[in-house]
């Protein structure tokens, strides 16, 4: 059965009644009503009514519940921003440099070189230009056949061997050396820097699971943008 309580009952100007019957378990309500008397505020949790000072719910001392609903949705938005601004800064940067040649990513796709580079893991590289391939470092080079005609790109680390007369270079998981000894000219990058497991998720499959699950989570946060 709906019970009915005023909510200032020491106002004869703002008769307002709160149906407890109907509210939901847990809900809170921040009432806030302006007059030509001033301004009055109640805070309704659970059914019960808590009257509030005008100028407590400016100054932050309105109750808890109200204070760290508030100020939850407000560090999760502020979060949301910043790390939105942090990935396209990181993207705008990362195509600039890739736009004038300075680095390259690649995406793994055989475990040949686990366990420092997993299948699916992000390769960066930078040419030879940039930096001198040594002994230790890994590179990516353009596999060829005996009669010359280009195989794949592989990524395998140099083990011994020279820049002129062509690297002895092996995948970390390999038993033997590749064939192919990649001299400067077949060599396209030194790897830089690994990105763990995120070219898992640029594949077709992933990205027809992503894609309707980025556009979920930009629906989610435009609404927010109405969450006072």
């Amino acid at each position: 059965m709906s019970k009915f309580q005023e909510i200032f009952p020491n106002s004869s100007e703002n008769q307002i009644w709160f149906d407890d019957g109907a509210s939901l378990p847990h809900s809170n309500l921040l009432l806030n009503i302006t007059t030509a008397e001033g301004e009055i505020s109640a805070f309704i949790s659970n059914g019960k009514i808590v009257q509030l000072e005008a100028g407590a719910v400016i100054e932050g001392n309105a109750p808890k519940e109200a204070i760290n609903k508030s100020g939850n949705i407000a560090i999760l938005k502020k979060s949301l921003s910043v790390s939105g601004y942090v990935l396209a800064i990181a993207l705008l940067v990362f195509s600039l440099f890739s736009f004038t040649g300075m680095i390259k990513a690649r995406i793994v796709l055989t475990g040949s070189m686990a366990p420092a580079i997993h299948t699916g893991d992000v390769i960066i590289t930078t040419p030879v230009s940039r930096k001198t391939p040594a002994i230790g470092d890994v590179i990516a080079y353009q596999a060829k056949r005996f009669n010359g005609d280009s195989v794949a790109v592989f990524s395998h680390r140099i083990v011994g061997g020279d820049i002129e007369s062509g690297f002895i270079v092996k995948g970390d998981a390999n038993k033997t050396p590749d064939t192919q000894r990649p001299m400067r000219g077949d060599i396209l990058g030194v790897v830089i820097f690994v990105i763990p497991y995120i070219g898992n998720l640029l594949t077709p499959k992933a990205l027809f699971l992503l894609v309707p699950c980025i556009f979920g989570f930009w629906l989610i946060l435009d609404a927010m943008k109405n969450v006072e």
